[in-house]
Parts: C-alpha cells; structure tokens; sequence
C-alpha cells in the first residue's frame, strides 16, 4: 500500500521549528550505524567527560549501552565544541525542551525518516537545508508564506514535482 504522508498536518505541527531536526542532525553528527552494543566504562571516559556526565555516575552502570555510547560521544562532542557552537547549543536545546509532545514526535519521525533515506537523499536534504540557511530571514519567510498559500494537493504536487520517488516507493516497498 502505497502510504501519502499528511503534509498539511506535519507543516503545522512542525511550524514553531523549521530546520530543527536538520539543524540537530548536522550538529549532533548522528552516525549512520547504531550506537556500539558494548557500552562505555566510565573509567573510559576522559575527566571532562566525567565533569559533564556528573550526575549519571552513579548509575552509569545500569544504563543501557547504546545510552552509555550516546552520552560518551555526546560529550566528547561538546568538549571539542568552541563556545559559540556551545551556545548555539543550548539554544537548540532550549528550543527543543519548549516543543510540545506532538512536536517532538513529529521531529523523532522526521528523523527516522531521514535516517531511511539513501546516503544520495540525506546529502540532497543537507544542501537544502544549507540553502535554506543562507537565505535572508525576509527570503525565508517569503518562502514559507508561499508554501502556506498552497492548498495540501498542491504542495503534494510540487514535492513529488521536485523530488520523484524511486521505483521501489512507487511500488509500496520502499518508506
């Protein structure tokens, strides 16, 4: 079956936070592969990492692996973080604890769906979302009032327009 996403709804729901998910992908840098199965020791982890995982010590050992992993690299990410991109940040962070449930659900399956995507789609989605960046916000905000004009079977069209789907989604086995 051959499944056309509600465009309509997730704009809206996704509304407050344009970019986010691409913005918390380029970011976090988010491995293709899943996280290792084996954990981390914290005794692994370098005193800063420590520092900033403080408060999981005491239960560092109890924690999954693939959190233990994903904690390890976050944190070795922000260590390595200048402290213009630690605020730029915190920022998103903020604007994340901000967005309802319904949000946050809509970003997570924004994201699993990017994670789908062939290396060929995800590169086409980054260098959108560069463009989308470097536009002026008057350019962007044009944009989108565009895109708010156009009714669902319009912006259906122009999405399957700019963006055809590959044999196997036409046939219903792909995403």
């Amino acid at each position: 079956m051959n499944r056309v996403p509600n465009w309509s709804r997730q704009a809206e729901v996704m509304r407050p936070v344009p970019s986010l998910l691409l913005a918390f992908l380029l970011v976090s840098g988010v491995p293709a592969v899943s996280a290792d199965t084996t954990g981390v020791a914290w005794e692994q982890l370098s005193p800063e990492q420590q520092e900033l995982l403080r408060r999981f010590e005491s239960d560092w050992r109890e924690l999954p692996a693939d959190r233990q992993s994903h904690l390890a690299a976050g944190s070795a990410r922000w260590s390595r973080m200048n402290p213009e991109e630690r605020a730029r940040s915190r920022r998103r962070f903020g604007r994340w604890r901000e967005l309802t449930p319904d949000q946050r659900r809509a970003v997570r399956g924004q994201f699993q769906h990017y994670q789908q995507m062939s290396p060929e789609e995800q590169a086409r989605v980054r260098r959108n979302f560069r463009r989308f960046q470097e536009m002026t916000p008057e350019q962007r905000q044009k944009m989108r009032q565009r895109w708010r004009q156009l009714t669902p079977e319009q912006r259906q069209k122009l999405i399957e327009r700019r963006h055809p789907r590959a044999p196997d989604r036409e046939k219903g086995t792909g995403p």
